[in-house]
C-alpha cells in the first residue's frame, strides 16, 4: 500500500472516489445475491466486503483489481457448506467464514511458495467449461424463486425437472415482479452501461414492495437485515468438520486463485502494467482471511465489478477503499431499506450478474480451432451439472492433468527434408513434397520433450520409422525440443545406438542444448557417442554423416550440393558449391561438435 500511496497522483482522486461509488452501487446488490447463493443470509456477503477490500489494498499488486464476493467462489461455498452444516443456519454461516479463512491461508502459502503455476494447470477450455456449468447452476437453481415455487431438492437436473412439474403453481404477482426486474437488468444494459442497473433495480424494487404492499400479495421478501458492522474474530466450527473444511477451502482457493488471476492479468494488460503473481495471491488470501474474520463468505479478484471501475476510470486502490467505506455506511446505517426487497428480484440481479459466463461464443471457438478443446470444455460442463460443483471442479481438475500427461507420453515426430532456396533450413517432408531428404540419412525432429514418460514410445517410433527407410546408413535426431533430460532417457539414447548400431545405421544428435549436453556427459554416453555425433546444427549433422559413411551426392537440392567443405575458423565456413564453383560464406552453420 505504502508504494502506491506515496506516489499516487491527487489529481487522480476525484475519479477514483467517483469509481467506488460505481463499484459499490454494483456490488451491494451483487453481494446480497451471491450470499443467498452461498447459502448463507444476505448480510454475510456484505459483511465480506470491507476488511477484504482493505486488506488487497495493502498486499495486492494491482493498481485496479476488485475483491469481492464472486459467483464461482459463491456457488463452490455454498455446495461446499451444504454439505457440511447439514442444514444448520449457524453452522452455515460460520462454515462459510472458516472457508474464506482456510482459503485465505492457502493462497497466501501459495504466493509464498512460488507455486502459482499450480493454477496454470486448468486449461481454458476446461475453466470455461466449469464457469458454464456453474452458471447452469445458478440460473436453474434460482428458476423456483423466481417462480414463487418452493425448491425441489435433488440434484441440478431434479432441480429443474421439479421445478418445471410446478410451473403450474408458479405465483402470478412473483412471476410479474421477476420479470419486470429481468427485463430492466437486461433491457437496461442494451440501451447503456453507464447505469448501475442492479442497484436501480433493488431500490426501485423495494420501492414498489413497500407502496404495494407485495408481501400481503404472497410475494415472498428477505425479511429484516441485521444493522450494524459485524464483530471480529475466527468462527467456531464443530471440531468433526475440520477436515471437510480444510479440503473444501483448498477447493476454494484454486477457485479463487484462477478467477482472480485471469481478472488481474486482464486489466494488466489492457492498460500496460505489470503485476505480480506472487503478491497477487497474497493479497486475495489476504482478502478472504480479512472477509473470514468478519463472518463473510469467500472473495476474489472480480471481473465485472474490475470492468466497472476502469469504465468510470478507477485507477487506484483509493476506489476499492471507497467501495468499502460505502459499503460499511450503508450496514451501519440503511440495512432497514432492504427487508421489503422481494426474493425474487434478488434472484434476477444474481441471474443478470452471472449470465454473460455462460460464454457461447467460446464454446464455438472451441469446436472450430481444435475438437479437442469443444470436448475439454464439455467434460467442464458435465461434470459440474452431473456431479455437482466440487466433484465438477475435482473432475475438471482430473481432466487436465489427464490431458497434460498424454501429450507428454504421446511424443511426435516428423521426418525433415532440405527446404529449396533457404539455406541450412529444413522442414517436415509430410505435406510438402518439394522438401527432398538426403539418400542414406534419416533427419526425424522430435516436437514433443523426450524424458522418462515417453523415451520408450520414441524409441519404438524411431524404429518404426526407419523401416520405412531400407537405405538408411545414418539417423539425425533433431532434439530442440528437449530441455533436459534424466537419466531413463539416456538409457534409451544409449538403447537406440546398440540396436541401431545392428542394423549398421549411425545415431547422430542435432541442436542440443547445454543442459541436455551436460546430462549426457555426466552419464559417458557423449563419449560412448563421440563428438563427431553431436552437432549445433541439422545441416552439419548431416554432412558428419555423409562423410563417416562415405556416402556421395544426393543432396536435396542439386545448387546446394557440397563436394568439400573447408574449415574456416569456428564461426564462419567457406562452401564450395559444385555446381558453380562459387564461393559463399556463412556463419549459419556451426561447423563445431555440440
Amino acid at each position: 500500500m505504502t508504494r502506491w500511496l506515496r506516489a499516487y497522483d491527487r489529481g487522480r482522486i476525484r475519479g477514483d472516489l467517483l469509481a467506488g461509488a460505481i463499484v459499490a452501487a454494483l456490488m451491494i446488490p451483487q453481494s446480497m445475491g451471491y450470499a443467498t447463493i452461498a447459502g448463507v443470509p444476505v448480510q454475510v456477503g456484505l459483511y465480506a466486503v470491507p476488511l477484504a477490500l482493505l486488506a488487497y489494498a495493502v498486499l495486492g499488486s494491482s493498481p485496479q483489481l476488485i475483491v469481492g464476493p464472486a459467483s464461482t467462489v459463491a456457488i463452490v461455498s455454498g455446495s461446499l457448506v451444504a454439505d457440511i452444516s447439514r442444514g444448520n443456519p449457524q453452522d452455515a454461516v460460520a462454515i462459510s467464514a472458516a472457508l474464506a479463512i482456510v482459503a485465505g491461508v492457502v493462497l497466501i502459502a501459495t504466493g509464498l511458495l512460488r507455486i502459482s503455476w499450480l493454477a496454470e494447470f486448468l486449461s481454458k477450455p476446461i475453466v470455461t467449461g466449469f464457469v458454464f456449468g456453474l452458471t447452469l447452476t445458478i440460473v436453474i437453481g434460482e428458476l423456483p424463486t423466481l417462480l414463487g415455487i418452493p425448491k425441489p431438492k435433488g440434484d441440478l437436473l431434479g432441480v429443474l425437472i421439479g421445478t418445471i412439474d410446478q410451473i403450474a403453481n408458479a405465483d402470478p404477482t412473483t412471476v410479474a415482479v421477476s420479470t419486470c426486474a429481468l427485463l430492466v437488468l437486461f433491457g437496461g444494459r442494451q440501451v447503456t452501461r453507464n447505469v448501475p442497473w442492479g442497484l436501480f433495480t433493488l431500490v426501485a424494487a423495494v420501492v414498489l414492495s413497500t407502496v404495494l404492499d407485495l408481501a400481503a400479495e404472497g410475494v415472498a421478501t428477505i425479511g429484516a437485515v441485521p444493522r450494524g458492522l459485524p464483530p471480529i474474530g475466527i468462527p467456531t466450527i464443530p471440531r468433526e468438520d475440520f477436515s471437510a473444511v480444510i479440503v473444501g477451502g483448498v477447493s476454494l482457493a484454486l477457485v479463487a486463485m484462477a478467477e482472480g488471476l485471469a481478472a488481474t492479468r486482464l486489466f494488466a494488460a489492457r492498460n500496460g502494467y505489470r503485476v505480480s503473481t506472487e503478491h497477487e495471491l497474497i493479497g486475495i488470501g489476504a482478502s478472504n482471511i480479512g472477509a473470514g474474520l468478519t463472518g463473510g463468505l469467500g472473495v476474489t479478484g472480480s471481473l465485472s465489478k474490475t470492468a466497472a471501475s476502469d469504465h468510470a476510470g478507477g485507477t487506484s486502490q483509493f476506489t476499492g477503499l471507497t467501495a468499502a467505506a460505502l459499503v460499511m455506511v450503508v450496514l451501519v446505517a440503511f440495512t432497514w431499506f432492504f427487508s421489503d426487497l422481494p426474493q425474487a428480484v434478488l434472484s434476477a440481479i444474481v441471474i443478470a450478474a452471472v449470465w454473460g459466463l455462460m460464454d457461447v461464443s467460446a464454446l464455438r471457438r472451441y469446436f472450430r480451432v481444435r475438437h479437442a478443446d469443444f470436448i475439454a470444455a464439455m467434460v467442464g460442463i458435465g461434470g459440474v451439472v452431473l456431479f455437482g460443483p466440487l466433484p465438477g471442479l475435482g473432475i475438471a481438475i482430473v481432466t487436465s492433468l489427464l490431458a497434460i500427461i498424454y501429450r507428454s507420453s504421446s511424443p511426435r515426430m516428423e521426418v525433415l527434408g532440405k527446404i529449396g532456396g533457404e539455406k541450412a533450413a529444413w522442414g517436415r517432408v509430410r505435406s510438402h513434397t518439394t522438401r527432398k531428404t538426403v539418400p542414406g540419412v534419416v533427419v526425424v525432429r522430435l516436437d514433443t520433450p523426450l524424458f522418462w514418460a515417453n523415451a520408450s514410445a520414441i524409441e519404438d517410433g524411431l524404429l518404426a520409422e526407419l523401416e520405412r527407410w531400407p537405405d538408411a546408413r545414418a539417423l539425425v535426431l533433431d532434439l530442440e525440443a528437449t530441455s533436459q533430460l534424466e537419466t531413463t532417457s539416456v538409457d534409451m539414447l544409449h538403447d537406440l545406438r546398440t540396436k541401431l548400431a545392428g542394423r549398421g545405421i549411425r545415431l547422430y544428435l542435432a541442436r542440443v542444448m547445454h543442459p541436455v549436453s551436460a546430462v549426457l556427459e555426466r552419464s559417458g554416453f557423449l563419449e560412448e557417442l563421440g563428438d563427431e555425433h553431436i552437432w549445433h546444427s541439422i545441416s552439419q549433422c548431416v554432412r558428419a554423416a555423409r562423410r563417416a559413411t562415405g556416402l556421395k551426392g544426393g543432396r536435396p537440392d542439386a545448387t546446394l550440393q557440397i563436394e568439400d567443405i573447408v574449415d574456416r575458423g569456428d564461426d564462419e565456413v567457406e562452401i564450395l558449391d559444385a555446381e558453380n564453383g562459387s564461393d559463399t560464406r556463412t556463419d549459419d552453420d556451426d561447423t563445431s561438435p555440440a
